[in-house]
């Protein structure tokens, strides 16, 4: 089988930062651009833990979709299986610096949330109480003050 394109990065040399994963056209012609929202350096630094990704995930999604400027291009939010980061699917051809200051918008958003996490109940998710709101926004105060303050080349493109 195909070696699929994420998994053609090499994660020993990729950073923390916002990426371009993937474009695609649809079949009726509209593009969505994939990005990879890396949070921790895969293979060097400790991953997520599955509560604070999970509450991470809800975060977003609800700010992301309750955004009046971006709601419409929002496809998906959603973590990494292998717990490092998230992945945001947008409407549109876009590059890294041009949803930068979103995403900071979004993990400053998770780091200042106070109160109960949206859709954090048994009738609204499959897993509520699998989610730690504390060590959520800690992360997300690391993300934002290590790497969205102030990106370097390698934090907005795949090595290679």
């Amino acid at each position: 089988m195909k070696k699929i394109a994420s998994f053609t990065i090499d994660h020993n040399l990729l950073s923390r930062g916002v990426f371009v994963s993937r474009r695609d056209t649809t079949p009726s012609g509209d593009i969505i651009t994939t990005f990879d929202i890396r949070m921790t350096e895969p293979n060097r630094q400790a991953p997520l833990s599955g509560p604070a990704l999970h509450a991470i995930e809800h975060l977003a999604a609800t700010y992301l979709r309750n955004r009046p400027d971006w709601r419409d291009r929002v496809v998906y939010w959603g973590p990494m299986g292998c717990l490092t980061g998230n992945y945001l699917i947008l409407q549109g051809e876009l590059n890294s610096t041009d949803i930068l200051p979103l995403v900071r918008d979004t993990f400053a958003f998770i780091r200042n949330f106070e109160g109960d996490i949206p859709g954090a109940t048994p009738k609204d998710c499959g897993n509520y109480s699998f989610m730690d709101l504390a060590a959520a926004k800690a992360a997300a105060g690391i993300y934002l003050d290590e790497v969205l303050a102030n990106p370097a080349p390698q934090n907005l493109n795949y090595p290679g």
